[in-house]
């Protein structure tokens, strides 16, 4: 009995899900326009401008005179002179000419003592620096045929400058002793360094 009864009652439903299925599939999905996000412009048309010349007449120079030559100057004739010339009367003087004498010339070079060419100032000890400490040396060398200090040795006020006072002599260069022309040792050279803060 309950069969028959719900039997219309499902047609009922299955017709109306039809319908309702086709109203749905009979509508046409309409997709929209694609925009463009960007739009980019490659070689885009310049407008042609129109340039307007503008007519420039040069105007004419005007014609420039010459300046007018400059006058004449008559040049005045030297006037030579009416007195003569003095004439000098009497012989020439002989004068002997010295002998010289035709055999060789010596040139004999002066002697020159040992000269200071290069003297390279000594660098300031740190520590004498940092305790404010000045002073001097005597530095006693020699200097070879070549120009170069040797046997270096400094008596100072401060043994803190000795070292710097010998490495500074042994940087310097002298001309050297000359005898007879020929270059040789001088020994017994002495100066004096001098250690002075700066103010």
């Amino acid at each position: 009995m309950r069969f028959f009864l719900g039997l219309p009652l499902a047609g009922i439903i299955t017709i109306g899900l039809f319908l309702l299925m086709k109203l749905l599939i009979s509508k046409e999905l309409v997709l929209p326009e694609k925009e463009d996000a960007f739009r980019f412009s490659i070689n885009p048309k310049v407008e042609e401008l129109s340039i307007r010349q503008r007519d420039v007449k040069a105007e004419r120079t005007k014609d420039v005179k010459p300046p007018p030559p400059p006058p004449q100057i008559e040049k005045q004739k030297a006037i030579r002179p009416q007195e003569g010339i003095a004439n000098i009367s009497g012989a020439i003087p002989d004068f002997e000419a010295p002998e010289l004498n035709r055999g060789a010339v010596n040139f004999n070079v002066s002697d020159r003592d040992a000269q200071p060419l290069v003297r390279i100032p000594p660098m300031y000890p740190p520590r004498a620096a940092e305790r404010g400490t000045e002073g001097s040396c005597q530095a006693f060398f020699d200097v070879s045929p070549l120009g170069k200090p040797y046997n270096v040795r400094a008596e100072c006020s401060s043994s803190v400058f000795s070292r710097s006072a010998i490495r500074s002599v042994e940087k310097w260069k002298y001309n050297p002793k000359i005898v007879d022309g020929t270059a040789v040792a001088r020994s017994g050279v002495v100066t004096t360094i001098t250690y002075r803060l700066a103010d």
